[in-house]
């Protein structure tokens, strides 16, 4: 997992890797423990979801939709959520999040 377009490393747009290749998340289904567990996984404290328009529009791939988490998982691919690369969602909706320490 990493963090696109953010102004600072603890912030952005969150992109997956699956196949080789970085992809963006749909923001269905994403509230605070689905970017708990993204901002865990990076060393973070926690996390809180923001909306596409902050981090700017997806692009690529995307890999993941109706990502569900309980909090307590400890990479995002542990979450419920659709079949790698079925979505219903457009680059305008993709998933941020802003981590804190």
């Amino acid at each position: 997992v990493q963090l696109k377009n953010g102004s600072n490393e603890h912030e952005g747009r969150v992109e997956i890797a699956h196949a080789g290749q970085w992809g963006t998340i749909c923001d269905d289904e994403f509230g605070v423990e689905e970017a708990d567990v993204i901002c865990r996984s990076l060393g973070y404290v926690s996390g809180l979801p923001t909306g596409s328009e902050q981090f700017g529009y997806g692009v690529g791939r995307i890999w993941l939709d109706d990502v569900a988490c309980v909090g307590n998982e400890d990479s995002l691919e542990q979450c419920r959520h659709r079949e790698w690369g079925y979505y219903d969602c457009s680059h305008m909706e993709v998933a941020g999040v802003i981590c804190s320490e």
